[in-house]
């Protein structure tokens, strides 16, 4: 047995970019930042905050959320799974990671900007609170690459 999960909580970096494939299917990249506090160890030695930043992928409902609801500065709960993909430009071989995510929730004051999500949406994400939404799971037809 393998597992493969990921829990974020931490601040979007940018505005997600959204982009309607073929069908209409919806894809969001967005980046995370989750920070670990500094601290002084016992011996005096200071650890200094480190922000680590983090690919977000969103695809269908939880994409058209994110181009709705999340802006730069919002707080966010991600649930998800890690995958690697590599190509090549330039004769270079290039890798990223990304956090695929299957559950967003936003966390703390809802931005002003925003209104409360419709019923429709709400609905469709199978009665869960409002301002949690998860994504069906994509096959790989649905991918870009």
């Amino acid at each position: 047995m393998s597992v493969n999960k990921v829990i974020l909580v931490g601040h979007v970096g940018k505005n997600p970019e959204v982009r309607y494939l073929d069908k209409d299917v919806a894809v969001a990249n967005f980046t995370l930042a989750t920070t670990e506090r500094g601290r002084k160890l016992q011996n005096g030695t200071e650890i200094p905050e480190r922000t680590e930043w983090h690919n977000i992928v969103a695809w269908r409902g939880l994409a058209e959320i994110s181009e709705k609801y999340i802006r730069k500065g919002s707080q966010l709960y991600i649930e998800g799974k890690i995958q690697t993909r590599s190509w090549e430009k330039d004769g270079v071989k290039r890798y990223t990671t990304e956090i695929y995510a299957e559950t967003i929730n936003l966390l703390g004051k809802r931005p002003e900007h925003t209104e409360p999500l419709s019923p429709t949406v709400a609905s469709s994400a199978a009665a869960m609170p409002t301002d949690t939404v998860q994504s069906p799971p994509h096959t790989e037809d649905d991918l870009p690459f």
